[in-house]
Parts: structure tokens; sequence; C-alpha cells
């Protein structure tokens, strides 16, 4: 499977890769759900380098570190469909949800009982992305909010239609009651532009009562939930404007390796005259320095 994050020699590059884009604003990230579970965000390279901008909603503030980075804003606001919903707080921090856990799953993997156990409930008021004034353009979005996704995109198709890519949570196995499948997700994105460029990391589980050496954490073969990553259209460049092109290759570049994706918005931007006709070779060199540290 493809490294999940970014190649560690990639960072030195970024600067470069701007330069030759002639790129002169930063990337505007939006991470939904951003309890820090994670020490290591998918934008961390554009955050560290500083060329991006990031807004980050999760409403669980007690999750969140104390972050005194000035690129990186806070907000305690659930992002859904506009509607007042039931949030119910799990023993696990990062089974919390506006749905409830699913009986039948985890009556099934049983070592999930104690992490969805729900401890407390209450009502909040969500908010559609579309209408939120905070968030004025979108480049990245990076969403992780337990089931409650395709809500989201389905009322952010304003924001979403500069977007140039999507880094979303999907379940194979729904964990939560009435939670819409990757199919329903995929249908949604594709109806507003995107593909699917790439799986993320997978996540799996052990399907009991086998075990291996006692431990239920251990796992064979039954993939639970993982990471999808979608791109807007490439082939349809007559519909992506030079800012986006320019956003894709520097998110495909610094985040993914997608450095084909990369390749090809350079090209781009060379045949619109938008940038030196001795890009394609710039960045060529940056690639091939990358391939030669392997």
């Amino acid at each position: 499977m493809p490294i999940r994050y970014f190649h560690p020699d990639v960072a030195p590059t970024l600067w470069s890769l701007r330069e030759i884009l002639q790129l002169r604003r930063p990337t505007q990230v939006v991470d939904i759900g951003a309890n820090p579970l994670d020490e290591a965000p998918v934008y961390g390279p554009l955050l560290t380098a500083g060329l991006c901008a990031v807004t980050a909603f999760e409403p669980q503030t007690e999750t969140m570190r104390a972050i005194s980075n000035p690129l990186v804003r806070i907000l305690p606001d659930a992002v859904g469909d506009g509607t007042r919903k039931t949030f119910r707080k799990c023993q696990h921090s990062g089974w919390s949800s506006t749905l409830a856990p699913s009986e039948t799953t985890i009556s099934v993997f049983s070592q999930f009982q104690d992490n969805s156990r729900v401890v407390s409930e209450h009502s909040i008021e969500t908010r559609r992305l579309d209408d939120i004034d905070e968030v004025p353009s979108i480049d990245l979005l990076k969403i992780d909010i337990q089931g409650g996704e395709l809500a989201v995109f389905s009322n952010a198709r304003k924001k979403l239609a500069d977007a140039v890519f999507i880094d979303t949570e999907v379940s194979y196995i729904p964990l939560y009651e009435n939670q819409p499948s990757l199919g329903e997700v995929d249908i949604e994105l594709r109806r507003q532009g995107f593909v699917i460029h790439r799986f993320g990391e997978f996540h799996f589980a052990m399907v009991p009562p086998l075990k291996l050496n006692d431990n239920p954490w251990i796992a064979l073969q039954q993939v639970i939930d993982g990471d999808v990553i979608y791109v807007r259209d490439f082939r349809n460049d007559a519909n992506l404007d030079d800012d986006q092109l320019k956003q894709m290759a520097m998110i495909a570049h610094a985040l993914y390796q997608s450095w084909d994706i990369a390749c090809r918005c350079v090209g781009l931007l060379v045949d619109r005259k938008s940038i030196s006709a001795d890009s394609i070779d710039a960045y060529l060199r940056i690639v091939n320095g990358l391939l030669a540290k392997r």
C-alpha cells in the first residue's frame, strides 16, 4: 500500500515548488472533526512550512490541545446539515458522534464495546458549511466525524465548488446506526466533480470469536474503516482555473506523493502560459531528486 503520509524529503522542496507555481497565497485547509487523536495531520508538511492556513472544527473542545500556531484557527462548531442533533459522547472520544453506535456491529465486534459506550448525551446545533462565513474558501477538506460526513458534503456544494482535494474517513462496516455507506458518499462527491484518487490507511479488526495470542486487537483481513482521498476530476482541465491547478499541484506533491498529478498541473499551467516555460523541467528535477533518495 502507498505510504499514507509525506515522504520525509518532500518538505525542503515545497518552497521551490511554490516558486515554480508562482503561488502567492496559502493553501486553505478546513479540518472538520479535528479531535487531535492523530499527532501528524495529513496537512502537516504545508503547516510546518508555513504554506497553509487551517480552520479546524471540533465541538469536543476539551480534547483539543492548546495550539499557538497563528496559521491555525479552531472553532467549536459541529458541522452538518444545519439541524439540531443529539451528540453522543462515548467512552473513547474518537467514537463520539451525532449517530448512535451500531448495535449490530458492536454485538459482533465485542472488542469495541468499551470504547463505543455512550457516557453522556446533549443537544447541539449543527451548521451547514455553506452558511459558515468564517470559511470563505476551501482547497483541501479533511474530515472525520464518525458517520456524519455525507451530511457535510451535501450541505457544502457552494464551498466545495473550488476545492481540489477531499480527505475523508469512510466505514466499510457500518459502525453507527443509519451510517451512510461508501457508495452513497462516492455518488455525492462524484456529482460534485470529484473522483477517487487513492485509498489511505485501512483499519482492520478481528472477527470474533477467534483471538490470536488471546488479544482481540490483533486483526486479520476484515477491513472496518479508513481514509479515501478524492481529487477534483483532472480529466476536465477546462473546468479548472489556474488557481485550482496550482493548489492541486501543491497538495498532490506535498501531502500524497502524487507527483504525476502535480506534473500534469504544471504542464497545463505552462500550456496556458501562466507559469514559466521551463517549469516542467524544474519540477522534474525536484521529483528525480526525491526518487533518488528512496
